[in-house]
C-alpha cells in the first residue's frame, strides 16, 4: 500500500485494532439497555423537545464486565498509538497531517493490488 507515510508496523496495528475495539464498544452500546441502572422509564411530553424512555432493567454484570473490559483496551491503545516513538520524528503541521492519515489509512483502497 503506498502511505505518504513509512508507518511502522506495530503503529499500524494499535491503530487498527483501537478502530476494532472502537466498534465493538459502539456495536455493544447499541444493543444495551438505555440505562445502565435499573429504570422505570419516563415520558416528558412538556420538555422542550418530548422525551421518552421505556422501562428497563439496566445492564447485567456480565456487560458491565464487557464494557470495562472494551473501554481499557480501548484506553491502552489510544495510549499506544499516541505515544509511539514514530510521533517524534515528525513535526509542526506534518505531525497533525500524519496522525489524521494514520487514523483514515486501514480505509484507503490498497494501491498496489492489482484491480479485479
Amino acid at each position: 500500500m503506498a502511505r505518504a507515510y513509512d508507518f511502522p508496523e506495530d503503529l499500524l496495528t494499535a491503530q487498527e485494532e483501537l478502530h476494532q475495539v472502537v466498534h465493538a464498544l459502539k456495536t455493544l452500546y447499541d444493543r444495551l439497555p438505555w440505562s445502565v441502572e435499573p429504570h422505570p422509564g419516563f415520558n416528558d411530553p412538556e420538555y422542550w423537545r418530548p422525551r421518552k424512555r421505556p422501562a428497563t432493567d439496566g445492564w447485567t454484570e456480565e456487560d458491565r464486565a464487557e464494557v470495562q473490559r472494551l473501554r481499557a483496551q480501548q484506553q491502552k491503545l489510544s495510549i499506544e498509538v499516541v505515544t509511539h516513538p514514530f510521533w517524534t520524528t515528525l513535526e509542526g503541521p506534518d505531525l497533525v497531517t500524519a496522525r489524521t492519515v494514520l487514523k483514515y489509512v486501514h480505509d484507503a483502497p490498497d494501491v498496489d493490488a492489482p484491480a479485479a
